[in-house]
């Protein structure tokens, strides 16, 4: 014998029949769910045919009531719907937030991003903010990002408008490795040290500005394709970082880092934000980042005054 098919109603119908039972009225349940009334009595009409027998007495003198099998079936469409509503996933208070996925250099958003991403989160609870990491010197990013954040030329990577933050450079040392190698009185003692190297970012432009324009580019240990590796192996007494002040102003804030020389260089690469998929959502960081980073380089500024 062939089991008999399941006929489920739909949601909808389930809704509008038990908005109709407590109000009494179409037009009673058409106000709570925000219908028609016309619209709620399509929703009963088509669950009675489904059930393929009627719920409701349609009386144009007393209204709506309901008939036996309707009494039966009322308790028992409350106790589903009671389940589907205790479900923690149907729980969602307050409106909807808005989901904005965003790509950054891994320095930028470990160094920058992240400790300021509090104050946007409070100034923009309705957005849900999803941060991914791209790789610079490979080109690699998110493809889904709705907004980009990149490192490079000005303005041949990115417009100048886009630019979020120009930097400056400068030596930084731990401490500890000034202290073995003993004080540095002039950049070029710089020289007798360990000093770190990077391909994204050599060490020509500080040492031409420092009157030292004939010495090499460091060819010895290890080469860090990261910017924030370089800072890593400096806190780590390694050698000495050409570091940007804004990514390193935390560690020279609480001493960890120290700047030996006053002299510093602008930085031949910048920070740029590219929107992909604009939206409320992406105008709102787009503002907060700027502004934000107007206020790293006012910091650097006074840093460095």
């Amino acid at each position: 014998m062939s089991q008999r098919p399941i006929r489920l109603p739909s949601l909808d119908a389930l809704l509008a029949f038990e908005a109709v039972a407590r109000a009494g009225s179409f037009e009673g349940a058409a106000a709570e769910l925000a219908l028609t009334a016309s619209a709620i009595a399509k929703r009963v009409a088509g669950l009675e045919d489904r059930l393929d027998q009627p719920l409701f007495l349609r009386q144009p003198a007393k209204g709506l009531s309901l008939t036996p099998a309707g009494h039966e079936y009322l308790p028992q469409v409350r106790q589903a719907l009671a389940l589907l509503q205790a479900m923690p996933l149907h729980q969602r208070s307050g409106p909807q937030r808005e989901r904005l996925r965003v790509s950054s250099t891994p320095t930028f958003a470990r160094q920058l991003l992240v400790p300021a991403l509090p104050g946007f989160a409070t100034a923009h609870p309705q957005i849900e903010l999803e941060l991914t990491l791209s790789v610079p010197l490979l080109a690699e990013g998110d493809a889904g990002a709705d907004l980009e954040i990149r490192h490079g030329a000005v303005p041949d990577d990115i417009a100048s408008v886009q630019v979020l933050l120009r930097d400056h450079l400068t030596p930084l040392a731990a401490p500890a490795l000034l202290a073995r190698h003993g004080r540095l009185q002039v950049p070029a003692d710089l020289l007798a040290l360990p000093l770190l190297r990077t391909p994204l970012q050599p060490w020509a432009p500080w040492l031409r500005a420092a009157g030292l324009g004939d010495a090499p580019e460091p060819d010895d240990g290890p080469r860090f394709v990261d910017l924030g590796l370089t800072l890593a192996a400096a806190l780590a007494s390694q050698g000495v970082a050409l570091a940007r002040l804004s990514l390193a102003r935390h560690e020279l804030a609480e001493g960890r880092l120290v700047q030996p020389f006053a002299l510093t260089v602008p930085a031949e690469r910048h920070y740029g934000l590219v929107v992909h998929r604009p939206s409320p959502a992406a105008d709102a960081f787009v503002a907060w980042l700027h502004a934000h980073c107007r206020t790293v380089e006012a910091e650097n500024s006074s840093a460095t005054a």
